[in-house]
């Protein structure tokens, strides 16, 4: 099997069960898309408002001496001072416990020439991390998240006090039993969303919620829906009338943005 696309793979990162069951078999076992997730997923949990501050690393002795040496310091600041910061803090507990030698301890000397640094006192060893950053896919990841956590926040203020102005039962198709509703509700400000929930969730690729005209011809993709519930921005533009048919498909993870044909429900609007 090929590697996994970087595209489903930020996917992976971000919504979690994303994967039919050959690609998880492919990811268990493939080091280099192993690697690929796992920087993915840092990417994603950097984005959370409370970051874990423990996978943080402190840099080497090297790159002060990098900076001190570029910007052309005086000796005075030769000694680098996250490494003394971090000396002093470990010479106060220790002269708290033995009363002696705490100007020792509260001081760290740049090495000598030859000398290998000394560790960092008190600074958990952790992996160095890939340079997962430059990889598209990890830029992707973080690109969507942001934009999910302001999408989120927008369709939470639009929601409040709507009124609803047209629904549909949506029903199932072909080998599919799920059922559902599509409300469209219009907020305080004009603006309106299609909120579509379903009984369950039987796609096999993933959920794209569509508008289809009169004709059956013409459509109108307004989303991906994660889960059995999701909430779309409808076009302000956008006659209801011209477009009454609410469609849930499965898609699957084939690259095409059409229609795959495969609709688990559907059902018109009427007001």
């Amino acid at each position: 099997m090929p590697h996994i696309d970087p595209e489903e793979l930020s996917l992976l990162a971000l919504y979690g069960a994303w994967l039919d069951e050959e690609g998880q078999r492919h990811l268990n076992s493939c080091d280099a898309c192993s690697a690929e997730y796992a920087a993915l997923r840092r990417a994603v949990d950097a984005m959370k408002t409370t970051p874990d501050s423990t996978s943080f690393e402190v840099p080497g002795p090297n790159v002060w001496s990098g900076i001190h040496r570029e910007l052309g310091l005086s000796d005075a600041t030769v000694a680098d001072p996250l490494r003394s910061a971090t000396g002093s803090a470990t010479g106060s507990a220790a002269g708290s416990a033995t009363g002696t030698e705490t100007s020792k301890a509260g001081h760290t000397d740049p090495p000598g020439p030859g000398q290998p640094p000394a560790p960092p006192t008190d600074i958990r060893s952790v992996k160095k991390r890939p340079l997962g950053w430059q990889r598209r896919g990890t830029w992707l990841a973080v690109a969507a998240a942001g934009a999910l956590v302001i999408a989120g926040g927008t369709l939470w203020n639009l929601n409040q006090a709507a009124t609803p102005l047209a629904r549909a039962e949506l029903s199932p198709l072909a080998q599919h039993t799920a059922t559902g509703s599509a409300t469209v509700l219009e907020s305080a400000d004009g603006s309106r969303n299609l909120e579509v929930k379903l009984s369950k969730d039987e796609a096999q690729g993933y959920q794209e919620v569509w508008l289809i005209g009169t004709d059956l011809k013409r459509l109108i993709s307004l989303g991906i829906m994660r889960s059995d519930s999701g909430t779309f921005p409808l076009p302000s533009d956008l006659n209801l009338d011209d477009f009454p048919i609410v469609d849930v498909s499965d898609e699957p993870l084939d690259g095409n943005p059409g229609h795959s044909s495969v609709s688990i429900v559907r059902g018109s609007l009427s007001s």
